[in-house]
Order: C-alpha cells, then sequence, then structure tokens
C-alpha cells in the first residue's frame, strides 16, 4: 500500500508538483508572437525507469496554457494502471494568475478529479471528486489560504523575476504558493548552481534550484508523509529558458522519497517544431517537490 501510494505520488509530481511563482516581471505592452513548446519526460524511481510525460506551453502575449500527461509504464504500469493528465489556463502579470485548472488521475483500483475556477489567482469555486475523507485531523483550509494561488500545472511555468538573463540566479530565488483544490503548500526555491545541459531539442545553461516543502493548510500534519516532505532537503528543479518568451520550464525534477530519489527528466525539448537551441540563442532569448498531500487519505 504504501509503495502503490509513492508510485501514485510519482505520477502526481509529473503532472505539476513543480512550482511557478510570485513576483513575475511585467511583460512589454508590444505584443509578442505566440510561442510554444513540448517538452517529453522520462520518469524514474530509484533509478528504475517507471513511467513517461509530457508538458506543452502555449504562451501568446500575456496568456498562457499548460497542458500536462503522465503514464506509468512497464510492469509498474501494468500492476498500478496509473495515467493522468492536466490543464491550466490565464494570464501572466505582475503574478501568475490562473482561471482554470483541472486534472484527472486514475489507477488500476482509484481514480480522482479536481476542478478549480479562479478570478486573477484567486478560488471562485473548486471540486474534488469523490471528495476527501474527512478524518477530523485536516488543518482547515480557510478563504485566505484560496487568494493569490498557483494550481499545480500552471506552477510548471516559470516567468522571470529577474530583468535580466533568463540565467540569472534571481530566477531561483521565490516562494510558489500552491493549492491543488484540497491543499496549500509552499514550495521554496533558492539558487544551488549553474549548469550546461545537452538535450535533444536544447543545448545550453539550465538553473539549478533547491527546494523546499511547506504544509500550510489542508494536510494531516500527524502523517508520515507530510512530516518527510517537509524536513527533506533532498529536492531541486532544474530550469532552462524557453526561447523567444520570458519564461522557464523544467528540464529536471528531483525528490527524495522513502523508496529512493524519484527524477522526472526531459528526453526532447521542441520549440514550436524548431531544431536544437543552442547556448547563443537561448542568450538571446533572456534580457520550476512532490506532494501527494492531497491523496494522503
Amino acid at each position: 500500500m504504501r509503495a502503490t501510494r509513492l508510485l501514485r505520488a510519482s505520477l502526481l509530481a509529473a503532472l505539476g508538483v513543480i512550482p511557478a511563482s510570485e513576483g513575475f516581471a511585467r511583460p512589454k505592452a508590444t505584443a509578442a508572437a505566440p510561442a510554444t513548446v513540448t517538452v517529453d519526460y522520462g520518469i524514474a524511481l530509484a533509478g528504475i525507469p517507471i513511467g513517461t510525460a509530457q508538458v506543452s506551453g502555449q504562451f501568446e502575449s500575456a496568456r498562457y496554457r499548460m497542458d500536462v500527461s503522465a503514464r506509468l509504464t512497464g510492469l509498474v504500469g501494468a500492476v498500478t494502471g496509473g495515467m493522468g493528465s492536466a490543464r491550466a489556463s490565464g494570464l501572466i502579470a505582475e503574478g501568475p494568475q490562473p482561471s482554470a485548472f483541472a486534472i484527472s488521475t486514475k489507477t488500476s483500483n482509484s481514480g480522482i478529479a479536481v476542478r478549480m475556477a479562479l478570478a486573477r489567482g484567486n478560488v471562485t469555486q473548486s471540486e474534488v471528486t469523490p471528495p476527501l475523507i474527512d478524518m477530523g485531523d485536516r488543518v482547515p483550509v480557510t478563504p485566505a489560504n484560496k487568494r493569490g494561488i498557483v494550481d499545480p500545472a500552471s506552477a510548471l511555468m516559470m516567468p522571470a523575476v529577474s530583468r535580466g538573463e533568463l540565467t540569472d540566479q534571481a530566477n531561483c530565488n521565490r516562494t510558489i504558493p500552491v493549492f491543488d483544490g484540497a491543499t496549500r503548500f509552499n514550495v521554496v526555491l533558492s539558487y544551488g548552481e549553474t549548469r550546461t545541459v545537452e538535450k535533444p531539442g536544447y543545448s545550453g545553461p539550465v538553473l539549478v534550484c533547491n527546494a523546499r516543502y511547506q504544509a500550510i493548510a489542508g494536510h494531516r500534519p500527524d502523517r508520515p508523509g507530510v512530516k518527510f516532505m517537509e524536513d527533506n532537503r533532498d529536492m531541486s528543479v532544474w530550469l532552462a529558458p524557453v526561447e523567444g518568451t520570458r519564461v522557464l520550464l523544467p528540464v529536471r525534477i528531483a525528490v527524495r522519497t522513502t523508496l529512493g530519489t524519484n527524477i522526472i527528466e526531459a528526453t526532447r525539448w521542441n520549440r514550436g517544431g524548431a531544431q536544437t537551441v543552442t547556448a547563443q540563442a537561448a542568450g538571446q532569448a533572456s534580457g520550476q517537490v512532490a506532494q501527494a498531500t492531497l491523496f494522503d487519505q
């Protein structure tokens, strides 16, 4: 049961666990050409491949849409039947302002769906199906907890907080206020280092951001999984710039679990059908833990 929960957490991580942010740089008034990017990922747990995921982002002027899908494969997929998809859309202003979010996950013996309507990042309506079991030990979610938040799918999009290069280390230093429809938590990022990576479709610098999880509301504080994540010092996200935008997306997400390190890493990066983005192009274009608390019933 514990292993199944962690495997399901791997699927959820791929569907949007790593962060967006507050304090986005305001887009310029001049209209920009629409930008699209699709990133394919492999999912591994303790070094064993267990699934695949894909993130597609569309960015036009001050609007965005994120589509995320994930599937557990191999023996794990055969046993759990795990798959899921999510979509979010909204505005990019001085902060992330989602207007709609939906996610659906399915395993061989269960399924969960979440739908949220928002007005500039403030939740106006949310529904979790099936409803969470009231065990009497959850920290209550207040109306204030639902204001100025980012949904998990929007959290994968990282608009720059620095007005300089997209690989400026300041773009790591941010706190992301996430609400998934039932739990409210922060992901606190801090700069670790800058590396150069070579991936099909992307070659150039990435920001390596250290990550910390802070439970706020909706969680069950005495659950071992919550305590483990709050104490977890072994989480990181690598961010790469999307050519022609002021946005970064994850190239790699790593989260230590009790079964080993869960790694979600890009296998292909496709910017609007373009060929490999070189480090020079990335520079010219300059000028994203796992949370399973929602399903920890």
